[in-house]
């Protein structure tokens, strides 16, 4: 019987092993999923919500302890850990109040003798792909509209994360889902692929590599299901001559660090105007410098360890590679005790003097590293910040709101911040464009990526 075992970053124990489901396990989830989605679907919207905000309900009472589950799976500071669940619920329930006016019929114009409305239905059975960085709000992007819209859902969660898998079914099966509804699998890729290929399966959501992305086109390839892919990100950041200083380096900072870098929407391009680089370069390191750098289980800690030692070991190479073709690394890593090749523990580094010929400003880091480059003005912003295979999100830091909505409507990207980053509001569509992906969660335009129309014309008897 083939394992999964989720390594802790943070002293390489094992810390979970499970099985991974055999081919009848697999074909029993897939058939008790059919099963009960029809029945599912009929029950009334109300009930479906009450479910949900349940399981948030029952999610919050137990954040204490999948904050330490976070923390040991995958590195989350425990300090930072519980944060994630309280995202899990504003996300949940912010689709449980928009579930309502988002699945209503579409009720046309009147036109004498007819009754003419657009329904939206159910798909039937979503498999959600979730990755390890952020398990439980990347999943409640997919999972929790995909149920109220009236679809069973299959979770299939990275290897690094099996827990929160677990525990998500757990909680809404005691908020009272129907069995069936709700299941998770842990699965082999060859086996997550042959999911794809299954004629229950009638969604997808993946979040995770570009690579994997293009294994879910191609599984799915013919089949005419609806996919969300919700990949890679080279984010970048514009901090224009009338920015607020202060607020701009806190907020880029942040944005870049948090989480050790690993964000598909975290800050991995910096570009500054020339007239404040020299200022913003020097508080930021002042900042990154500052970091505690250790075990995710200290309470003192702000940075943890990456995933994964080689994770650490990818970044390295960007950085070394950056050096050697010139550029200036701000921050000794010998001020980081914990920083030791061979490890997942990785002191943060903050470049100047890069360009886009090097690694670390094109291909996603997805650690604590940034690249800050000087800009004359917004034209060369603009071409820079573009000038990538990703479009995720953007940010601009200015005082002029139509300056970024000018801008904005210029940058190649899915979500355009002012004064923010590094953040999804469940009130606006989650998107990438180029090579971050395809199809929308969260918002209102999410449910239409869950469901079908259908059109019903009727013609009233004379």
């Amino acid at each position: 019987m083939q394992k999964l075992q989720c390594i802790s970053p943070i002293d390489h124990s094992v810390y979970v092993e499970r099985p991974l489901a055999e081919p009848p396990e697999i074909s029993a989830a897939l058939e008790l999923a059919a099963g009960a989605q029809p029945a599912w679907a009929r029950t009334p919207l109300a009930e479906r919500v009450a479910i949900v905000r349940q399981a948030v309900m029952l999610m919050l009472d137990r954040r204490a302890r999948l904050g330490e589950e976070l923390c040991w799976m995958m590195g989350r500071p425990i300090r930072f850990a519980e944060g994630e669940i309280l995202g899990f619920a504003e996300r949940a329930n912010y689709m449980a109040d928009i579930a309502a006016d988002s699945l209503a019929d579409i009720r046309l114009p009147e036109k004498t003798g007819f009754t003419r409305l657009i329904r939206r239905e159910p798909l039937g059975t979503s498999l959600v792909v979730a990755p390890w960085n952020y398990p439980y709000l990347t999943a409640v992007n997919a999972v929790v509209p995909a149920l109220l819209a009236g679809n069973a859902v299959i979770l299939k969660h990275s290897a690094q994360t099996p827990l929160c898998a677990e525990q998500m079914v757990e909680v809404f099966a005691e908020a009272g889902l129907p069995q069936g509804v709700f299941q998770y699998l842990h699965l082999s890729h060859a086996d997550t692929e042959n999911l794809v290929r299954a004629p229950e399966v009638a969604h997808v959501a993946f979040t995770g590599s570009v690579a994997g992305g293009r294994m879910v086109e191609r599984a799915a390839a013919g089949r005419f299901i609806k996919l969300g892919l919700e990949l890679g990100g080279k984010d970048p950041a514009y901090v224009r001559a009338d920015a607020d200083l202060d607020h701009a380096v806190a907020a880029a900072i942040d944005g870049a660090y948090f989480n050790s870098g690993q964000s598909c929407c975290g800050i991995e391009r910096i570009y500054v105007h020339e007239s404040l680089h020299d200022e913003f370069v020097e508080r930021a390191a002042g900042i990154v410098g500052a970091y505690r750098l250790g075990r995710p289980d200290d309470p003192d800690t702000n940075l943890g360890p990456l995933v994964r030692a080689e994770a650490a070991d990818f970044v390295r190479a960007q950085v070394d590679e950056a050096i050697a073709a010139g550029a200036t690394a701000h921050i000794d890593p010998s001020g980081f005790a914990m920083d030791r090749r061979g490890t997942a523990y990785l002191a943060p580094q903050l470049l100047t003097g890069v360009d886009h010929s090097m690694r670390v400003m094109r291909e996603e880091s997805f650690g604590p590293v940034v690249g800050l480059m000087p800009v004359r003005d917004d034209a060369e912003a603009l071409a820079l910040m573009n000038d990538s295979e990703f479009g995720l999100t953007a940010a601009i830091f200015t005082a002029d709101e139509q300056a970024a909505l000018a801008l904005g409507g210029r940058l190649e990207c899915g979500t355009v911040f002012m004064n923010r980053c590094d953040y999804l509001d469940p009130a606006l569509a989650w998107t990438g464009v180029k090579n971050s992906g395809r199809g929308c969660t969260l918002s209102g335009i999410g449910y239409e990526h869950l469901t079908r129309p259908k059109s019903f014309h009727l013609k009233h008897q004379p």
